[in-house]
């Protein structure tokens, strides 16, 4: 799909990541794996409040079952209102 993405496995590249992908105005909408939102809740919720044109959305990491792409698309596909 054209998707590029940042593995990071600590708290402080996690932020860093997430910082770049804010201020990048070619980026609408932040995937975020459930065990990266572990790492900064409140940071992730304020974020949702306080960036009304970023649409962070929250998603199973690939551990989370064996259906995990059918996840992903029906997770973004109520995000965005649209089908993928």
């Amino acid at each position: 799909m054209g998707i590029e993405g940042v593995v990071v496995h600590e708290k402080e590249p996690f932020l860093d990541a997430l910082e770049q992908a804010l201020q990048d105005p070619t980026i609408a909408i932040i995937l975020v794996t459930t065990k990266a939102v572990d790492f900064a809740p409140k940071v992730i919720s304020e974020l949702k409040l306080t960036y009304p044109r970023k649409l962070i959305v929250e998603i199973p990491d690939r551990h989370g079952g064996e259906h995990i792409g059918e996840s992903i698309d029906k997770y973004v596909s109520e995000a965005i209102g649209i089908k993928l």
